[in-house]
């Protein structure tokens, strides 16, 4: 197993996507060193945490179950996020994988949180939007405040999350009757 400082050195501010896909070939090969990955960003600190979870992000688009022994403490994580690149990169693994039942009231929480904060991102509001519809399929009690959300941030936000939002809450409409 690599040490911490010398994974550290393989996640150098300004590496490109060549530099990432060369990482993300040797974490699919290597489960030690993917683990060593995780711990890096599940470390929160920048820039390398934010460069692990890039790699990570796009090993879990490869194969989504490597992911899953660390989903519980990703969302216990998220709320210590400041870093925008942690924050969409984690809810983008997490669009991947089943979510821990134990964990979904805070992973609920924190998603509904960054939905309706205007400083949030657009992506990351995108991403928190898309979990807890996925979530309200196994809980409808959330559909109706999900679409109260969206709404009620539509016309503040750019065209991106517009999409997005009325793409969702077409489908909940049909739900909701």
């Amino acid at each position: 197993m690599l040490s911490s400082s010398s994974l550290q050195d393989l996640l150098v501010p300004g590496t490109g996507r060549d530099h990432a896909d060369m990482l993300v070939e040797a974490a699919l090969q290597n489960s030690e060193f993917f683990a060593s990955l995780v711990k890096v960003y599940l470390s929160n600190t920048e820039p390398h945490s934010r460069k692990a979870a890039w790699v990570i992000d796009l090993c879990v688009e490869k194969n989504p179950g490597m992911i899953s022994p660390y989903t519980g403490e990703m969302i216990r994580m998220l709320e210590k996020f400041s870093h925008d690149g942690l924050k969409r990169h984690t809810l983008r693994m997490l669009m991947h994988v089943p979510l821990p039942e134990e964990e979904l009231g805070t992973l609920v929480k924190t998603c509904f949180e960054w939905l309706v904060t205007p400083s949030e991102s657009v992506a990351v509001k995108v991403y928190s939007m898309e979990i807890l519809y996925c979530v309200s399929q196994s809980e409808p009690d959330l559909k109706k405040e999900l679409a109260d959300s969206i709404e009620w941030r539509l016309d503040e936000e750019n065209a991106g999350f517009r999409n997005k939002g009325l793409k969702i809450l077409k489908k909940l409409s049909r739900e909701i009757g």
